[in-house]
Protein backbone atom coordinates (compact mmCIF):
# COMPACT_ATOMS: atom_id res chain seq x y z
CA UNK A 1 0.00 0.00 0.00
CA UNK A 2 1.62 3.50 -0.59
CA UNK A 3 2.38 5.87 1.68
CA UNK A 4 1.23 9.52 1.94
CA UNK A 5 2.58 11.71 3.70
CA UNK A 6 0.40 15.25 4.55
CA UNK A 7 0.71 17.79 7.43
CA UNK A 8 -0.87 16.67 10.74
CA UNK A 9 -4.55 17.10 12.27
CA UNK A 10 -5.14 16.42 15.83
CA UNK A 11 -7.31 13.39 14.80
CA UNK A 12 -3.41 12.12 14.38
CA UNK A 13 -2.23 12.75 17.66
CA UNK A 14 -3.20 9.22 19.33
CA UNK A 15 -1.17 7.51 16.56
CA UNK A 16 1.76 9.93 17.46
CA UNK A 17 1.65 9.19 21.02
CA UNK A 18 1.58 5.47 20.10
CA UNK A 19 4.91 5.36 18.25
CA UNK A 20 6.09 8.18 20.44
CA UNK A 21 5.66 6.21 23.49
CA UNK A 22 7.06 2.97 22.06
CA UNK A 23 10.08 4.58 21.55
CA UNK A 24 9.97 6.13 25.15
CA UNK A 25 9.98 2.73 26.13
CA UNK A 26 11.87 0.30 23.68
CA UNK A 27 14.91 2.77 22.01
CA UNK A 28 17.53 5.40 23.16
CA UNK A 29 15.74 7.10 19.74
CA UNK A 30 13.97 9.40 22.96
CA UNK A 31 16.40 10.11 26.00
CA UNK A 32 12.82 10.30 28.20
CA UNK A 33 12.06 7.70 30.40
CA UNK A 34 8.15 8.33 30.88
CA UNK A 35 5.48 7.85 28.15
CA UNK A 36 3.42 10.32 27.66
CA UNK A 37 -0.84 10.59 27.62
CA UNK A 38 -3.06 12.50 24.84
CA UNK A 39 -3.14 15.71 26.48
CA UNK A 40 0.76 15.93 26.34
CA UNK A 41 1.30 15.54 22.90
CA UNK A 42 -2.25 18.02 22.18
CA UNK A 43 -0.25 20.69 24.13
CA UNK A 44 3.18 19.25 22.18
CA UNK A 45 0.87 19.73 18.24
CA UNK A 46 -0.52 23.59 19.37
CA UNK A 47 2.54 24.42 20.90
CA UNK A 48 4.19 23.79 17.36
CA UNK A 49 1.50 25.26 15.20
CA UNK A 50 1.94 28.27 17.27
CA UNK A 51 5.26 28.72 16.50
CA UNK A 52 4.62 27.55 12.51
CA UNK A 53 6.56 24.67 13.04
CA UNK A 54 5.53 21.48 10.42
CA UNK A 55 4.24 18.26 12.04
CA UNK A 56 3.80 15.83 9.24
CA UNK A 57 2.75 12.29 9.38
CA UNK A 58 2.97 9.30 6.86
CA UNK A 59 -0.10 7.46 6.62
CA UNK A 60 -0.81 3.67 5.07
CA UNK A 61 -4.36 3.97 4.21
CA UNK A 62 -5.93 5.90 7.16
CA UNK A 63 -3.21 4.42 9.72
CA UNK A 64 -0.57 6.74 11.51
CA UNK A 65 2.70 4.93 10.33
CA UNK A 66 5.00 7.66 11.24
CA UNK A 67 5.71 11.21 12.06
CA UNK A 68 8.26 14.28 11.64
CA UNK A 69 8.49 17.96 12.77
CA UNK A 70 11.15 20.17 13.35
CA UNK A 71 11.56 23.03 16.15
CA UNK A 72 13.46 25.30 18.02
CA UNK A 73 17.51 24.46 18.56
CA UNK A 74 18.38 27.12 20.84
CA UNK A 75 15.61 29.82 22.51
CA UNK A 76 17.67 32.59 21.52
CA UNK A 77 17.16 35.50 18.60
CA UNK A 78 20.45 34.50 16.63
CA UNK A 79 19.65 30.98 16.10
CA UNK A 80 16.12 31.44 14.31
CA UNK A 81 17.48 29.92 10.94
CA UNK A 82 18.46 26.78 12.37
CA UNK A 83 15.95 23.90 13.90
CA UNK A 84 16.37 20.78 15.49
CA UNK A 85 14.15 18.10 14.06
CA UNK A 86 12.80 14.20 14.68
CA UNK A 87 11.67 11.57 12.64
CA UNK A 88 9.89 8.57 13.96
CA UNK A 89 8.34 5.28 12.18
CA UNK A 90 5.96 2.50 13.69
CA UNK A 91 8.27 -0.55 14.88
CA UNK A 92 6.41 -2.53 12.71
CA UNK A 93 7.07 -0.52 9.50
CA UNK A 94 10.49 0.68 9.96
CA UNK A 95 13.15 0.10 6.83
CA UNK A 96 10.06 0.48 4.16
CA UNK A 97 11.26 4.10 3.41
CA UNK A 98 8.90 5.67 5.33
CA UNK A 99 11.61 7.75 7.13
CA UNK A 100 13.15 8.30 4.10
CA UNK A 101 9.64 10.07 2.92
CA UNK A 102 9.20 11.93 6.07
CA UNK A 103 12.89 13.28 6.01
CA UNK A 104 12.52 14.79 2.09
CA UNK A 105 8.99 16.13 2.90
CA UNK A 106 10.77 18.01 6.45
CA UNK A 107 13.68 18.83 4.51
CA UNK A 108 11.36 20.42 1.69
CA UNK A 109 9.33 22.47 4.26
CA UNK A 110 12.38 23.35 6.07
CA UNK A 111 13.74 25.14 2.40
CA UNK A 112 10.31 26.60 1.86
CA UNK A 113 10.07 28.61 5.42
CA UNK A 114 13.16 29.82 4.63
CA UNK A 115 15.44 27.58 7.17
CA UNK A 116 19.06 27.64 6.88
CA UNK A 117 20.35 24.78 9.17
CA UNK A 118 18.76 21.75 10.18
CA UNK A 119 20.41 19.79 13.18
CA UNK A 120 19.94 16.32 14.46
CA UNK A 121 20.77 15.01 17.48
CA UNK A 122 21.17 11.27 17.51
CA UNK A 123 21.67 8.28 19.79
CA UNK A 124 25.62 7.49 18.11
CA UNK A 125 25.04 3.78 17.99
CA UNK A 126 21.75 4.16 15.80
CA UNK A 127 23.45 3.84 12.75
CA UNK A 128 20.29 3.38 10.81
CA UNK A 129 18.91 7.01 11.34
CA UNK A 130 22.94 8.26 10.84
CA UNK A 131 23.04 6.29 7.60
CA UNK A 132 19.52 7.96 6.83
CA UNK A 133 21.04 11.35 7.58
CA UNK A 134 24.10 10.89 5.69
CA UNK A 135 21.40 9.75 2.44
CA UNK A 136 20.30 13.40 2.64
CA UNK A 137 23.34 15.10 2.50
CA UNK A 138 23.48 15.90 6.92
CA UNK A 139 27.32 15.44 7.88
CA UNK A 140 28.44 14.28 11.59
CA UNK A 141 30.01 17.53 12.80
CA UNK A 142 30.28 16.14 16.60
CA UNK A 143 29.88 13.78 19.31
CA UNK A 144 29.57 14.09 22.86
CA UNK A 145 30.85 11.39 25.35
CA UNK A 146 28.28 10.08 27.64
CA UNK A 147 25.34 13.41 27.79
CA UNK A 148 22.63 11.33 28.24
CA UNK A 149 21.04 8.05 30.23
CA UNK A 150 18.72 5.43 29.93
CA UNK A 151 18.26 1.66 30.39
CA UNK A 152 21.38 2.51 33.08
CA UNK A 153 23.66 3.08 30.39
CA UNK A 154 25.31 6.71 29.12
CA UNK A 155 24.92 7.44 26.18
CA UNK A 156 26.71 9.26 23.38
CA UNK A 157 25.07 11.67 21.07
CA UNK A 158 25.56 12.51 17.74
CA UNK A 159 25.43 15.88 16.34
CA UNK A 160 25.17 16.48 12.28
CA UNK A 161 23.98 19.14 10.23
CA UNK A 162 22.34 19.64 6.75
CA UNK A 163 22.56 23.22 5.10
CA UNK A 164 19.08 23.40 3.56
CA UNK A 165 18.90 23.41 0.22
CA UNK A 166 17.29 26.68 -1.32
CA UNK A 167 14.83 26.21 -3.61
Amino acid sequence: MDITIRDATEGDLPGIMDIYNDAVVNTTAIWNEAVVDLDNRKAWFAARRERGFPVLVALRGKQVIGYASYGDWRAFDGYRHTVEHSVYVRSDTRGAGTGGKLMKALIDRASFNGVHVMIAGIEAENTASIKLHEKFGFRTVGRFSEVGIKFGRWLDLTCMELKVPKR
